[in-house]
């Protein structure tokens, strides 16, 4: 992210920090919502008061996986995921994915705390995708966001070791 007024950037450990809680953070994503049509959108308020935001969309098959938008858009989601995830930069932040899905598409979302993805609760989801009255949108399905794995944590399994 460029260096903005009122944002001391984080320094390079905490980044890199970040960075791999990020790719661990999109490996979760991907087994907790399995294959399908998913489209990621974030929203991050940064510690400046400004608000940034990212979304990107891949398909998730028998085929390999495919990302159905430009390098740049996944890197700019990419990048916004890492400097919430590190926090220095960001007070607030939030993940929603969109699974394409007949005859709706289902919705689940994540705030983002200490570092991790954490289940929204489903009614404020709820609040935050109904679209505005006046708006031609779709509707999306709200179900519960699955807790996602954290690789710092023992699995359920081997939690007793």
């Amino acid at each position: 992210m460029p260096t903005h007024p009122g944002l001391t950037p984080p320094d390079d450990a905490a980044t890199a920090s970040a960075m791999g809680r990020a790719m661990n953070v999109l490996a979760a994503l991907l087994l907790a919502l399995g294959e399908g049509s998913h489209q990621f959108s974030m929203v991050a308020e940064r510690t400046n008061g400004t608000i940034v935001t990212a979304d990107f969309s891949l398909s998730v098959g028998l085929a390999p996986v495919r990302v159905s938008r430009s390098e740049k858009t996944y890197l700019r989601f990419f990048a916004l995921l890492t400097f919430a995830l590190e926090s220095s930069t960001v007070r607030r932040a939030v993940l929603v994915a969109t699974t394409a899905d007949a005859p709706f598409p289902r919705a689940c979302g994540w705030s983002v705390r200490d570092g991790w993805l954490h289940p929204m609760d489903t009614r404020e989801l709820q609040e935050a995708v109904m679209p505005c009255p006046d708006v031609a949108a779709t509707l999306r399905l709200v179900y519960p966001a699955p807790a996602l794995h954290h690789p710092d944590e023992p699995d359920e399994g081997n939690a007793h070791e």
